[in-house]
């Protein structure tokens, strides 16, 4: 069993330059290095990000506070898919 498996993430597409991973509502893509990681929401993919120490969730609709919890879920599954795929 491979440290993704024991992680919970699965390998949903590879490309030529880009392989996706997902885990639960976490999404990210990575090439040479670790994309953005984005969380599944009623509007669609959201990335997290950083307005004066407030976290939003972005998407093409706009922008929403993210809570805590899905702070901290984003930052889990980013640092778990670092952690397994040794970036």
């Amino acid at each position: 069993m491979s440290l993704l498996d024991e992680l919970n993430i699965r390998r949903m597409a590879e490309g030529a330059s880009v392989s996706i991973y997902v885990r639960d509502n976490c999404i990210a893509a990575v090439g040479e290095t670790q994309g953005s990681t984005g969380l599944m929401t009623e509007q669609g993919l959201a990335y997290l990000v950083w307005r004066d120490g407030q976290a939003f969730l972005a998407n093409k609709s706009g922008e929403i506070p993210a809570t805590a919890e899905q702070v901290e879920t984003i930052q889990k599954f980013s640092r778990d898919l670092a952690t397994a795929l040794n970036k």
